[in-house]
């Protein structure tokens, strides 16, 4: 397992991602909230964490929802993959979407969504006036068929 050293802050009780299992790819993130934020049955809400992060260069934070808010709630992360980039320094927020069938409150503390440290390969652009042949062209969604 390859390992990279992450500051981060946490303003007051906010607590520090955490890997729950040995083999965990994914670190934990918790709301840090004064009050409980109920979100609506179709609707979204930004949740602070307390966290700030200086993620060295080459490296971005990937955030991504948790399985189980999302079975057994219809609750995810919005933006997903989010890409929290090496040059930002502010809070780490998260938008929750409720897809579930009633409403869900998140509490101060709770673990709402996993962090992935990643390292981030930039690509050159270069404007060609023509592209190689695929088999695959120009087919776009659902072109490769469908799984039976």
């Amino acid at each position: 397992m390859n390992i990279v050293d992450i500051p981060c802050t946490a303003e007051g009780s906010a607590h520090l991602p955490s890997y729950k299992t040995k083999g965990a790819a994914g670190a934990d993130i918790a709301a840090r909230l004064a009050s409980p934020v109920t979100i609506p049955q179709g609707g979204r809400a930004v949740i602070p964490t307390g966290l700030s992060f200086a993620i060295p260069d080459g490296f971005e934070i990937q955030v991504r929802p948790r399985s189980g808010l999302a079975a057994k709630h219809g609750v995810t992360v919005l933006n997903t993959p989010g890409t929290i980039d090496s040059d930002y320094r502010g809070e780490l927020k998260v938008i929750l979407a409720n897809f579930g069938d009633e409403p869900f409150t998140v509490n101060d503390g709770d673990r709402i969504a996993q962090i992935v440290a990643a390292p981030v390969t930039c690509a050159r652009f270069i404007k060609v006036h023509t592209l190689d042949e695929t088999e695959r062209g120009k087919g776009g969604f659902g072109s490769t068929g469908v799984l039976s």
